[in-house]
């Protein structure tokens, strides 16, 4: 655990001094992946949080691959804004057949008060693909009409470049409502990513040598939000 804190730490100061708009706690590194994390990953990610809480001056959030209840809940216990994950369709994956009720999820996040936990639903997940094969802009439209809060696009890896189709359609489909690129946004194309999305959760090529397994490297952290920056200012006007 002290590991675990001190390699956290490093992140959200290096993120936060780069001027981030935002922070997000995940268990990427926690391989290989299910779709029920157990109460000793929730236990671990909350006490790390709650260490570090003093440290963050930024809006964060919870994603516990894949376990959108336990992600709720450290969100609820650690005073997050929303939490990532997949709460729509059904998904053969390589963690199997996966099929999130978000029915249930939603009761859930009610029972235990964690109505204000925005719910960023990732539509098109990584390791996956929809069993129905439906388009995109139909999965985006069911999803808002269930009761998301923002729309996820994934390509089909951490870091791997999405589509820039699948962002498109999603955003075509719902209008104004918010739609994130949520894998492979780099430098090289943030300017497109942005003027199809709203914004961008964004891991990978802000760590040492572009790899999601490595450190946030300040320096290419600083870079992406003066190009996020630019972009912004190009859109405004």
């Amino acid at each position: 655990m002290e590991k675990i804190y001190q390699s956290l730490a490093h992140e959200v100061h290096a993120l936060q001094d780069a001027g981030v708009d935002g922070l997000l706690f995940c268990n990427e590194h926690d391989l290989p992946y299910s779709t029920s994390v157990g109460v000793e990953g929730a236990a671990a990610m909350a006490a790390v949080i709650g260490r570090l809480h003093a440290d963050i001056r930024l809006p964060f959030g919870v994603d516990l691959l894949w376990d959108a209840r336990s992600a709720i809940a450290v969100a609820r216990a650690t005073g997050a804004s929303f939490v990532r994950e997949v709460f729509t369709g059904v998904y053969e994956s390589d963690m199997g057949l996966f099929a999130p009720d978000f029915g249930e999820i939603a009761a859930y996040r009610h029972a235990i008060g964690a109505d204000d936990v925005a719910i960023f639903a990732n539509i098109t997940p990584e390791s996956s693909r929809s069993v129905s094969n439906r388009p995109v802009a139909d999965r985006a439209k069911g999803a808002v009409y269930m009761g998301v809060d923002v729309l996820l696009i994934s390509g089909p890896a951490a870091g791997a470049e999405l589509e820039l189709s699948d962002l498109s359609e999603a955003k075509a489909a719902v209008g104004n409502f918010p739609v994130l690129a949520n894998t492979g946004v780099k430098d090289t194309n943030v300017a497109s990513m942005l003027a199809v999305a709203d914004g961008a959760i964004i891991g990978t090529s802000l760590k040492e040598g572009g790899s999601t397994w490595t450190r946030v490297d300040p320096e290419r952290a600083a870079r992406m939000v003066e190009l996020f920056k630019v972009q912004r200012e190009v859109t405004a006007s």
